[in-house]
C-alpha cells in the first residue's frame, strides 16, 4: 500500500475526491452519502494513510525531473491517484499541516479540515463537530469547493449550513 487507496469508484464522473485518515474514514464516507442524496454530488472516497510518504515520493519525482530535463519526466504517485481540477478534502484526526503537507503536488484546489486546536475530553461525534471534523463539515466544505470552482451555485453552501445546522459564528477550535 503506497498510502492512498480507493475506496468508492463512482460510475458517473467525480466531481469531488474526499480523503479520509483512520477512523475518519468513516465520516468521509457518511459525507460521500450525503453528497449524493442531498445534493447530487459525486464523490471518490480514498482512504489516506501516510501522507509524508506521499509528499516525499512527489519532492524526489520533482527533485529527479529538474535534474534530468531531457529524460521522461517520472510521475508522482499522488497525481497518478488524484489527476486533474476536481476538489480534494482532506480530513484527518491530527493537525491540518498533516494533511496539507501534499498539496502542492497536486492540480486541484485543496482543502485540509484536522484538529487544530487544545485537547478535550468529550463525545466522539462531539470532538468531531467541534473540530469541524465530522460528515456536515466534510459534506459542507465539498460543497463550498465546487461553489469556487463555478461547479454549483453560491448559494448552495449556505443552503448546506442551514440543513445540517452548522453554525457560522462558532469559534474556530483553535481559538477555543
Amino acid at each position: 500500500m503506497r498510502g492512498l487507496c480507493r475506496v468508492s469508484t463512482p460510475a458517473a464522473p467525480v466531481q469531488v475526491r474526499l480523503l479520509g485518515s483512520g477512523t475518519l474514514l468513516a465520516e468521509v464516507q457518511q459525507a460521500a452519502t450525503l453528497l449524493r442524496d442531498d445534493w447530487g454530488v459525486v464523490a471518490e472516497v480514498w482512504s489516506a494513510t501516510r501522507y509524508s510518504e506521499r509528499a516525499r515520493d512527489a519532492r524526489e519525482a520533482g527533485r529527479w525531473n529538474r535534474l534530468h530535463p531531457e529524460a521522461a519526466p517520472r510521475a508522482r504517485h499522488l497525481q497518478h491517484c488524484l489527476p486533474g481540477p476536481a476538489p480534494v478534502v482532506a480530513t484527518s484526526d491530527w493537525v491540518c499541516a498533516w494533511p496539507h503537507s501534499v498539496a502542492a503536488f497536486l492540480e486541484a484546489p485543496f482543502t485540509a479540515l484536522g484538529t487544530d486546536g487544545f485537547g478535550r475530553s468529550d463525545t466522539r461525534a462531539a470532538l468531531r463537530g467541534f473540530f469541524e471534523i465530522d460528515r456536515h463539515h466534510i459534506a459542507l466544505t465539498a460543497l463550498t469547493a465546487l461553489s469556487k470552482a463555478g461547479v454549483l451555485a453560491a448559494a448552495l453552501p449556505g443552503r448546506a449550513m442551514v440543513q445540517y445546522g452548522i453554525d457560522a459564528e462558532a469559534p474556530p477550535s483553535w481559538q477555543v
